[in-house]
């Protein structure tokens, strides 16, 4: 373990923005990870644990504590026949999987599927590590983590020890969980863990499905690309190749080639609003699906698109500087007055994202463009999903 590499967080993003660093501590063990934390507990540092920096939007600004990551790449899989279901019952066909924290998300789905073990096949491709898989319950193409998840293992920063975290204590919700929520006080701007959570994830185990058939598809779109109907199965290996065909299409595999993957995925969440706030604000046309307690989720994909803002937008953009409704959303825009150092995708609305030269400045002023755009035409308040260190949106 010390302090090496990178020297700015621009170059441990995929969003390639973030200043200076005093250093990165690479830990390559579990008990290097905790002590590092512990040190800068002690000293009142603040605490930056990366994985793969995907979800991340950091200032300009040098980052005043220590920078902390998982190197390990570990996973275990667990004895067949089967293993114990929290309702106490013996699945044959079930196996658990435990992987450290560092472990790449997508190594651990395709080694997943090579193993003829299923259920993560439809989160093929995201980027990131698995210690933040649980943190946002990561999730596309109608799955979650909160699907296979069991437990994690983790540091407790207050309790100063180790701790399992089962899926009903981690509280998992739509890009939630209780490790997320205690970068804040409450509903309070306070921060009180921030930028990394009162708890830090080592590993987590999943419960797979020992079979060569995904889990039911739940996407239509991926439904129609498998030739399959929605609540089918299909091959666990054909289902991870369309995902990833699906997620290259619009920009959502990282290639260092490519500044449509200059980002960090999906910028803002799908808003979830109370059914009657639903009827008031959305148009008839708008995309609604159930959520939990009677509530309405949304597209913050459509909205984005028929507020006025289309693929390859940036702000100054005599084209997209006044929102207003599109016939359909997907117009193409091309710079004709100036070269962006920030835009939307080029493939997907959702996604912001640095054209070569952007800072975290130019981010934040295209994200609070695109918020007040939809703000303005739908009355919907859209959420970032990225961790901000430094900033505000």
């Amino acid at each position: 373990m010390g302090m090496t590499g990178p020297r700015t967080l621009a170059e441990l993003t995929t969003l390639r923005v973030g200043g200076p660093i005093a250093g990165l501590v690479a830990a390559t063990t579990r008990e290097e990870l905790i002590d590092a934390i512990k040190s800068a507990d002690r000293e009142g540092r603040p605490v930056l644990v990366l994985g793969g920096g995907s979800n991340l939007l950091a200032a300009d600004a040098p980052f005043e504590g220590v920078v902390v990551r998982d190197t390990r790449h570990e996973v275990e899989v667990g004895s067949r026949p089967g293993i114990e279901t929290e309702a106490g019952q013996r699945g044959s066909d079930l196996v658990a999987v435990t992987a450290s924290a560092g472990t790449p998300w997508d190594a651990l789905v395709e080694e997943c599927v090579d193993l003829g073990l299923s259920g993560l096949e439809a989160l093929s491709g995201i980027p990131g590590t698995v210690g933040a898989a649980p943190v946002q319950n990561v999730g596309a193409y109608g799955h979650d983590v909160s699907g296979t998840l069991k437990s994690v293992c983790a540091w407790d920063r207050e309790a100063g020890e180790v701790v399992t975290l089962s899926v009903a204590d981690l509280r998992l919700g739509y890009r939630a969980s209780i490790i997320k929520a205690s970068r804040r006080r409450g509903d309070q701007s306070e921060a009180l863990w921030s930028p990394t959570g009162r708890w830090v994830v080592l590993d987590a185990t999943f419960v797979l499905e020992g079979s060569q058939e995904s889990a039911p598809v739940l996407y239509g779109e991926l439904a129609h690309r498998l030739g399959v109907e929605v609540g089918d199965r299909a091959s666990a290996r054909a289902v991870r190749e369309a995902v990833l065909a699906l997620r290259h299409s619009k920009g959502m595999v990282l290639d260092p080639d490519d500044h449509d993957t200059w980002s960090a995925g999906s910028f803002f969440t799908n808003p979830i609003l109370p059914a009657e706030v639903a009827t008031e604000l959305l148009p008839e046309d708008a995309p609604r699906f159930p959520a939990s307690e009677g509530k309405v989720k949304t597209s913050a994909a459509w909205l984005i698109g028929h507020a006025g803002f289309t693929k390859g937008w940036a702000v100054g953009m005599s084209s997209g500087s006044a929102p207003g409704l599109l016939d359909d959303g997907e117009a193409e825009v091309t710079p004709t007055d100036r070269h962006p150092r920030a835009s939307l995708s080029t493939k997907h609305v959702l996604a912001l994202t640095n054209r070569g030269g952007a800072n975290a400045a130019d981010i934040v002023e295209l994200a609070r463009a695109v918020r007040d755009g939809v703000r303005e035409v739908f009355g919907v308040e859209l959420v970032p999903e990225p961790v901000t260190v430094g900033l505000e949106i």
